[in-house]
């Protein structure tokens, strides 16, 4: 894909996040859907092409009252929708479509029309992790990150500075589920999760979604709001905990989805304004850092800790307080990539001044998979 050929032109969330007791799944991803719209001065009827995860294209397609020329249904965990922007980017510079709307909704929370999860047992999953007690995010998580603080020196304390952090910028965003500040012993001293994790450094559980909209550069200056372009892509998969079955402090696929984006976009790590990275658990930034080749493993820690990434610092770092203080519904990268175009656009509450170039980080299934899209907001 070219630099600068496509462009988001409408983003939108829910019009609520949190707890969202009285609205199924199905109709949170309608709500995300009409704002974006509403956003880009768009109709239904301008979409030509639809990507959504967990909910089908085909089902939402009929929802919406939509007939797409062009649909993608990848479901790679958390970091779907940064696929999916990858892959509509392709389609529109291709001639497939020229209107994408991709949709993401979870009732995380309440549970209202949500599609049901499982591992069956004659799965990979199901024969070789499951029997050993290995079974969701709380017990898989603290296998790598042990690992990575023993290899790295890594230590609590560190770990618990990235929820200290993202909580100041929570602080900032009027719709974060958490604002209240919190320091260092209030994290170790919450309940104890699944070693080394406490409950302040896990992920929230949350209801809500967000949409975005994309077309080509030509037509993005034909929109009311500022077009926020997609300088560079990078996406890989993989079996999960493969990536770090060698020595568990590194993920295979961070280090081939980044590279790709930042060689699409001609960029070094010194261009970058502004940083999005999946936090479903306080660990995942310093994995970010470290793969991205922002620094090396053994600098993350203490880069956090002392307060490169906190408002007013080096490299602003999960601004809207991420899925640890903002929201996380599940499936955690539509919000991150909501953060990065708000960024761009100029527009986000806690707004990193001059920002030009974002990266947007996000994993999916335990390190499964990986996506990297980079954003600018000059052609």
């Amino acid at each position: 894909m070219r630099r600068n050929q496509v462009a988001v032109v409408g983003a939108a969330e829910t019009t609520e996040l949190g707890v969202i007791p009285n609205i199924s799944q199905i109709q949170l991803h309608a709500d995300a859907a009409l704002n974006a719209i509403a956003d880009a001065g768009l109709k239904l009827c301008d979409i030509d092409g639809f990507a959504t995860a967990v909910e089908t294209p085909q089902q939402m397609a009929h929802y919406l009252g939509i007939t797409p020329t062009w649909v993608d249904g990848t479901s790679v965990g958390g970091c779907s929708f940064m696929l999916h922007v990858r892959h509509a980017a392709a389609a529109i510079e291709a001639g497939l479509c020229k209107t994408v709307l991709i949709t993401h909704a979870e009732s995380g929370k309440s549970m209202i029309g949500k599609q049901p999860r499982f591992t069956p047992a004659d799965s990979l999953n199901g024969q070789f992790e499951a029997p050993f007690g290995v079974y969701g995010p709380p017990s898989m998580f603290p296998i790598p990150v042990l690992r990575f603080m023993k290899t790295h020196g890594i230590t609590h304390e560190q770990l618990a500075m990235v929820a200290v952090v993202q909580r100041e910028w929570a602080g900032k965003n009027p719709r974060a589920t958490m604002k209240d500040p919190i320091t260092v012993a209030d994290v170790l001293n919450s309940r104890m999760i699944a070693y080394p994790f406490r409950l302040l450094q896990c992920c929230l559980v949350t209801d809500g979604g967000g949409a975005l909209i994309l077309t080509s550069a030509d037509r993005a200056k034909d929109f009311p709001n500022k077009p926020v372009y997609i300088l560079g892509t990078g996406e890989s998969v993989e079996t999960p905990m493969v990536s770090q079955m060698k020595t568990f402090d590194s993920s295979r696929a961070f280090k081939v989805a980044g590279p790709l984006a930042f060689k699409e976009a001609g960029i070094t790590h010194k261009d970058v304004d502004h940083l999005m990275i999946y936090d479903a658990f306080a660990h995942l930034p310093l994995y970010g850092l470290g793969d991205l080749g922002f620094m090396p493993y053994e600098e993350t820690g203490k880069f956090i800790a002392d307060g490169n990434t906190r408002p007013g610092g080096k490299l602003p770092l999960n601004t809207n307080g991420g899925g640890l203080s903002y929201m996380h519904s599940g499936m955690y990268g539509m919000y991150a990539l909501q953060e990065s175009v708000r960024q761009m656009r100029g527009i986000a509450p806690a707004q990193v001044p001059n920002a030009k170039i974002s990266v947007c980080h996000g994993v999916g299934g335990m390190f499964a998979a990986s996506g990297t899209i980079i954003f600018t907001n000059e052609k």
